[in-house]
């Protein structure tokens, strides 16, 4: 039922326009099996709208856009509804950049055993797919301007190697309830879930309880044993907009313009004719619609018979050019690349990268990075109590880093040579270098490493100079002729 009035309520862009989702606020500072049916209820209200705009955008990225309620006044019977689905194309591009190369965790400046700890985290979340789910989180993010991600302990019996299990949800069915209060502090997270009949309930998890909730009453409350909320919101910015959200109308005119086109085509096709000053039989104009054959015109006396189309086409240059400047004005809204490239064909490494916008694209990027990574810690809180509690793996908070990587590979050159500057400069760290150049994943593992191999080619060219220098004093002894007193062979000679 609930599904039906979604799709019913909004059907197409709302008059009022989208402007992100709400954040669910409370001004209880804390849940509790007293007030929890209360702030539940309320919060639902904000969710259902939330819900309704979230159904909106998830429906318009599958392709049902508001272009097949188009409707046409003259010749009806030709009315095309073309839909160019540039809201996948958004989506697919903006996860595809951020999470080409799957997001790791690096160690954050801490020594080999540090590192080691952090690359069994990597392992942990490897087992789970974490890089899959990260792209649903993506996904989610860049059509409703939020994912949530929910993560509890390992249930017994699986044999992942995993202490974690790892979830997306939709968020058309959850949600986290947030203190009004400074801070923001998230209070419970809340998942709909439905029982064997079909009806719905209310999962509610605070750091305390556990409650479910139906029919405005708590029909089971346990208490929680770890002091988090398994359900994290990742916003795709601050204010919770999707990524082609701020361009629906723009996609919208785009959708009607390219129908229009057809239509015209279509109309020009179907063009009626007119016989001025004639007579003619249906048989008549059924052969003459037929084609293929000589029909004879009867003219009335005195008056000049004609036959001709009434025939109306767009001009398809003005036309394609007025897509071309809406699409490219959807492409800069969104931060996207002009992928078919520029004027100029000469162009070459950075140059490209500014002139067709990828400079932009990396930029909004780095900013959803930040969104991202916020509420990824929010998750590590959780996982690094779990591993410490269930996998004996002890690590904090600050000693990892959720590192991106977009490999450009037209830009390695450039990161090379300032690199290798760097490192040719004797007030600059080596550590900095590596870390500055932006050539590596994780620059601490790969200083490690490089220096390490430097220590190595020192060693060796070390043992290659001394056993060098030993050789050279063997053969410096064996032209003197020195025995092993001292004493020259000449002189041993003369002696006898």
């Amino acid at each position: 039922m609930l599904e039906n009035t979604v799709e019913k309520t909004i059907s197409c862009w709302p008059d009022s326009g989208l402007h992100g989702r709400r954040k669910i606020f409370t001004d209880k500072k804390s849940i509790t099996p007293e007030n929890v049916v209360d702030v539940v209820e309320k919060a639902l209200g904000v969710h259902w709208k939330n819900r309704m705009e979230e159904q909106y955008l998830l429906d318009y990225f599958r392709g049902r856009q508001d272009i097949r309620l188009k409707e046409k006044q003259v010749r009806p019977e030709i009315n095309n509804k073309v839909m160019v689905n540039r809201a996948n194309e958004i989506v697919t591009f903006k996860t595809a950049y951020l999470l080409g190369e799957p997001l790791q965790y690096v160690s954050n400046g801490g020594d080999d055993t540090v590192s080691a700890k952090v690359n069994r985290l990597n392992e942990f979340m490897c087992s789970e797919s974490k890089d899959t789910k990260d792209k649903e989180i993506a996904d989610w993010m860049h059509i409703c301007g939020v994912g949530v991600r929910m993560v509890v302990p390992d249930e017994e019996g699986e044999e992942d190697g995993s202490p974690i299990c790892i979830y997306t949800l939709d968020p058309r069915d959850a949600f986290v309830i947030y203190y009004s209060g400074v801070g923001h502090k998230p209070l419970a997270g809340v998942l709909r879930q439905w029982d064997e009949e079909g009806k719905p309930y209310q999962c509610v998890y605070t750091r305390e309880w556990y409650f479910e909730i139906a029919g405005g009453e708590i029909k089971k409350q346990e208490a929680r044993t770890i002091p988090y909320i398994p359900i994290i919101e990742y916003p795709n910015n601050e204010s919770r907009m999707g990524a082609f959200e701020v361009v629906v109308p723009i996609l919208n005119a785009i959708n009607t313009i390219e129908s229009n086109r057809v239509d015209s085509v279509q109309d020009f096709v179907n063009a009626y004719d007119v016989f001025q000053n004639c007579e003619i039989d249906d048989d008549a104009y059924k052969a003459l619609s037929a084609g293929g054959m000589a029909i004879q015109i009867k003219g009335a006396p005195g008056m000049e018979a004609k036959v001709y189309r009434i025939a109306s086409e767009l001009n398809q240059t003005n036309t394609q050019t007025l897509v071309d400047d809406l699409y490219e004005t959807a492409l800069t809204i969104c931060g996207m690349p002009n992928r078919n490239g520029g004027s100029s064909t000469s162009d070459t490494g950075t140059a490209v990268i500014y002139r067709d916008g990828f400079a932009e694209a990396e930029s909004r990027a780095k900013d959803t990075e930040k969104t991202f990574i916020r509420s990824e810690r929010e998750f590590l809180r959780i996982v690094l109590y779990i591993c410490r509690n269930t996998a004996d793996l002890d690590l904090q908070l600050s000693d990892i880093k959720p590192e991106f990587t977009r490999k450009n590979l037209s830009n390695v050159q450039s990161k090379a040579q300032v690199l290798a500057e760097m490192l040719n400069n004797s007030k600059i760290h080596p550590k900095l270098a590596f870390e500055y150049s932006g050539m590596f994943t994780d620059s601490e593992q790969a200083y490690r490493m490089s220096m390490s191999w430097y220590e190595e080619q020192q060693a060796a060219l070390t043992r290659s100079l001394r056993e060098e220098v030993n050789a050279n004093n063997g053969t410096e002894l064996v032209q003197t002729g020195r025995r092993s007193d001292g004493t020259s062979e000449s002189q041993s000679d003369e002696t006898v």
